[in-house]
């Protein structure tokens, strides 16, 4: 959750630091603040976001090539100045920044206050650091060791730096299930929690794998493992460019990304499908093929926004591939006492790569025989490296937290996975693939029709901007994108919006309907477009305000509904990629009207890497 920003080496910390914040603030922007070592370990932090960060510390000494900072996303304590990271131990000495959950931080807490240490916060991060000084003090250790030694004692996840102003020369970072990149420059090392603060720097970069800590000097770095071995780091090269991390002339990060849908479903699909001759490729899963063709069943694993992917991929893999699909929310996958065998796929969905209860559900399913496969945009991430195989969704970063592109890469993927288990089964001639592949291809540019829908839109958006409450309902493939719109309204316009199947509306959310309430049809032709019209005159009759998404040409739904947006007509399996866009936009242009949040909204974050 919370954004990690460490640099040692030439440059004047501060500056590196702040940048690095800015970048990362879509992780977490309760609070911030920022540790510099130079001479003396001075800490300033700050209840907001970076920039209040910034205006407190104007005028102070903000000198000093060393120093690690912090954007939180509070778990253990309300935001506010104490709260806020770096935190001190109790003789000053030492400082930490955290990103995690120590999960029995209370007992050691009750066990370091019987030996008299004074806490001044309320999170779990001082805890850590007061048991670092309380191990050091007592056992005379130098600064990585009793770290090392007192990662022993913590149950749960974390990604921390520490520094000490008695050993000034050196951070200290460690790792376990949440995120840690390391950024080797000359002379100089970048620590972060994603590589957004670091592509600026240099292109080379280790990702610390769990249970690794490192301590870094301008001249060496050291890995070891907790058990005290040493690793050896493998440095990799970043593809990411500094651009991406731009807005490109957009108000918001939202909007540029539902603008690079077009280009974003290609490049997921680049190198993948050939449709003149019927073929799909996914090298990621080539090797379990026979273990793909042979599932008795595939299990899909995700959260939020993923697992509204997910349930489109289920729509598809049962349709052309025919094998039975389940959608968990890994978050309950992980706590029930799940039926997984060795002849399960297990397909493990997320943006990030480090989503932590994803995480815990594939370390489940993988303890039971099964295979997974991992669907994730960020390269590096910790899904990729503890799936078995799986396929990278290559949308680029994705800022804002509402998440736009990475849903419709995701749905690409899983409609690309179908059709290769389809391809690999029999289960669709060639002809029926170079057909769905040729209209698969066809797209991007379908998109961009769909993105030229953004002005007419925004004024649908102005006359609903102003509601309470908003039901969003679709059959077949379009349910998830009913879910789906709802989601993103919620998350970015704090508006109440529940997405419902269509035909559920008569078992409960019809009672909701007046003139008062917005419902969102997704009213395409396809095989259910007339039971949904039936659905639609039920809403009429009880004067809702109904908005309606259509196939391009449509007429009858026209004549009922109040508003309108044609998307182009295209094969049924690949409405959500074209349906999802209008719905981003009227989310996005009522936030905006409604003076909200839009990159940054309430009580989110982006990657969620605690429970």
């Amino acid at each position: 959750m919370c954004g990690i920003v460490g640099y040692i080496g030439h440059r004047e910390a501060w500056p590196v630091i702040t940048k690095g914040l800015h970048r990362l603030e879509y992780r977490g922007y309760d609070s911030a603040g920022i540790a510099l070592l130079n001479g003396d370990l001075k800490t300033y932090k700050k209840a907001g976001k970076v920039s209040d960060l910034e205006d407190f510390a104007l005028n102070l000494d903000k000198s000093g090539t060393i120093g690690m900072g912090h954007t939180r996303w509070a778990t253990h304590g309300e935001p506010c100045d104490r709260n806020s990271h770096p935190h001190p131990s109790g003789n000053g000495k030492l400082s930490i920044i955290h990103n995690g959950i120590i999960e029995n931080y209370a007992v050691l807490k009750e066990a370091l206050q019987a030996k008299g240490h004074t806490f001044i916060s309320d999170t779990d991060t001082e805890v850590l650091v007061h048991l670092i000084e309380e191990i050091q003090e007592r056992d005379q250790l130098e600064l990585a060791e009793a770290v090392r030694v007192a990662l022993t004692k913590v149950i749960g996840a974390y990604a921390i730096v520490v520094m000490s102003k008695e050993e000034p020369e050196q951070l200290v970072a460690a790792r376990k299930g949440s995120p840690m990149v390391i950024g080797v420059g000359e002379g100089e090392y970048f620590i972060a929690s994603d590589a957004s603060p670091i592509v600026e720097y240099t292109k080379n970069v280790i990702y610390l794998k769990d249970n690794q800590i490192a301590t870094l000097r301008t001249d060496n770095l050291v890995v070891r493992s907790i058990d005290n071995i040493i690793q050896t780091p493998s440095v990799q090269e970043l593809s990411l460019k500094l651009e991406m991390l731009e807005k490109g002339g957009f108000d918001h990060f939202m909007l540029k990304e539902i603008y690079e849908q077009a280009r974003s479903i290609k490049d997921c699909m680049r190198g993948r499908i050939y449709p003149g001759e019927g073929k799909v490729q996914l090298g990621g899963i080539k090797d379990y093929t026979e273990k793909l063709k042979n599932a008795e069943r595939i299990v899909i694993v995700a959260c939020g926004t993923s697992w509204h992917a997910g349930l489109v991929g289920e729509y598809l893999i049962e349709e052309y591939a025919r094998i039975p699909v389940e959608v968990e929310y890994a978050s309950e996958f992980r706590y029930r006492n799940p039926i997984i065998s060795e002849k399960d796929i297990v397909i493990a969905i997320s943006q990030s790569g480090e989503t932590a209860d994803t995480m815990a559900a594939i370390e489940l399913a993988k303890e039971r025989g099964a295979t997974i496969f991992g669907i994730c945009n960020v390269v590096g991430s910790s899904i990729p490296r503890i799936t078995h195989a799986g396929v990278y969704t290559h949308a680029g970063p994705e800022i804002g937290v509402a998440s736009t592109k990475a849903f419709t890469a995701q749905v690409t993927v899983l409609t690309l996975i179908a059709l290769y288990v389809a391809q690999q089964k029999g289960t669709i001639n060639q002809a029926q693939m170079v057909s769905m592949l040729t209209e698969l291809d066809e797209i991007p540019t379908l998109v961009e029709k769909c993105l030229a829908q953004d002005a007419f839109v925004k004024e649908i958006a102005q006359k609903l901007k102003d509601s309470s409450n908003c039901l969003f309902l679709g059959r077949g493939s379009g349910f998830p994108v009913a879910l789906e719109g709802a989601l993103k309204l919620k998350e970015i316009s704090y508006i109440h919006a529940e997405g419902y199947p269509a035909a559920e509306m008569k078992h409960g959310p019809i009672a909701l309907i007046d003139e008062d309430m917005p419902v969102i049809f997704i009213a395409t032709k396809n095989s259910s477009y007339e039971k949904v019209i039936s659905n639609i005159q039920e809403v009429k009759a009880r004067k809702g305000k109904v908005i309606a998404i259509v196939t391009e040409g449509d007429k009858e739904v026209k004549k009922m509904a109040d508003y309108v947006i044609e998307i182009p007509d295209t094969n049924e399996a690949y409405l959500p990629l074209l349906a999802t866009i209008p719905l981003q936009f009227l989310s996005y242009h009522i936030a905006v009207l409604r003076g909200c949040n839009v990159d940054q909204p309430r009580n989110l974050a982006k990657s969620v890497t605690v429970e």
